[in-house]
C-alpha cells in the first residue's frame, strides 16, 4: 500500500432540505488498500460514496485526488479521473452476453466501405481477455445469456466493465457478496485481492463483518451521518467494530 493519498475527502457535508444525511466527514484512500465502510442503515454510507463517484455533489466540504482539489458535477466527470463502482443490483443486462455487457454504451466497431459495424468477434476477445488477465476468471463460453451465469460470475462481469478503462484508479464495491453463497462469497472475496495487488485502491460497504475482515485494509465506520472511528483490520475485532456501529465507543487512526 502507498504511503501517498490516492483521495481525500474533507469535512464533507450533504443536506437534503432540513435532512442532514452527513456531517463533517473525511474520508482517505490509499493506492493498494482494501478500504471497507460500514455502519448501520442511515448511517450515511451511501450518501457518502455517491459524493465520491460523482452523483451527489457536496453541500460542504472537499475531495483531493493526488493532493489537487477534484471537482465532479456526474457520475461521468468520476469516471473521467478514473473512479468507478459496482453497486450491488449490478446493472446488468440479463438478456445479453457479457461481452455485450462490458461494452454496453461503448461498443467497439469495425469499417467496411465505409460503414461501421459491431466487431463482435474484438469485443468476445477482449471479454474474455479482461475477465482471465485481470480478475483470473474463465467463462466456459463468451455466447451465453448473462442471466445463465452464477452470481460470482455476473459480479466478475459487471467488474471486468469497470476495470477495462486502464487508467480506473479507485473502485467502489457496493454490497459485492450480497445473496451470494459461501463458495460465491469466497470467489469474489478473491477478486477484491486481487484487484488491491493490482495496485487499485478498493473501497468496499459491505454488511458482513467477516467479509470486511477477510479483505480489508482499513475500516472506516459510519454512524448517524458521522464518521466516528477509522481501524487497521489487523490491529481490531469484531467487537470493536461493532462498538462503534454501535455507538459504545470511539475511535481514530
Amino acid at each position: 500500500m502507498s504511503d501517498q493519498p490516492l483521495v481525500q475527502m474533507r469535512g464533507i457535508t450533504k443536506r437534503f432540505g432540513g435532512v442532514t444525511a452527513l456531517q463533517d466527514v473525511d474520508l482517505t484512500a490509499y493506492p493498494g488498500e482494501v478500504l471497507a465502510i460500514v455502519g448501520d442503515n442511515g448511517a450515511g454510507k451511501s450518501t457518502l460514496i455517491k459524493i465520491l463517484t460523482g452523483v451527489h455533489q457536496p453541500t460542504e466540504g472537499r475531495i483531493l485526488m493526488d493532493g489537487q482539489p477534484l471537482e465532479m458535477s456526474s457520475h461521468s466527470d468520476a469516471i473521467a479521473h478514473g473512479i468507478d463502482a459496482v453497486y450491488q443490483t449490478l446493472a446488468l443486462a440479463d438478456h445479453l452476453s457479457p461481452a455485450a455487457n462490458m461494452f454496453l454504451g461503448n461498443e467497439l466497431t469495425k469499417n467496411f466501405f465505409g460503414m461501421a459495424f459491431l466487431d463482435n468477434k474484438r469485443m468476445k476477445s477482449e471479454a474474455a481477455r479482461v475477465l482471465e488477465e485481470r480478475l483470473g476468471v474463465r467463462l466456459r463460453s463468451m455466447d451465453v445469456m448473462t442471466e445463465s451465469l452464477s452470481g460470482g460470475q455476473r459480479q466478475a462481469v459487471a467488474i471486468s466493465r469497470a476495470v477495462y478503462h486502464e487508467d480506473l484508479r479507485l473502485l467502489v464495491m457496493d454490497e459485492p457478496t450480497a445473496a451470494l453463497g459461501p463458495q460465491e462469497t469466497a470467489r469474489t472475496l478473491k477478486l477484491i485481492k486481487s484487484l488491491r495487488e493490482q495496485g487499485l485502491a478498493v473501497i468496499l460497504i459491505s454488511h458482513s463483518l467477516d467479509d470486511v475482515f477477510e479483505v480489508s485494509d482499513r475500516i472506516h465506520v459510519q454512524r448517524r451521518g458521522r464518521a466516528v472511528g477509522v481501524v487497521k483490520t489487523s490491529e481490531s475485532s469484531v467487537q470493536d467494530v461493532l462498538g462503534l456501529i454501535v455507538g459504545a465507543q470511539d475511535a481514530a487512526a
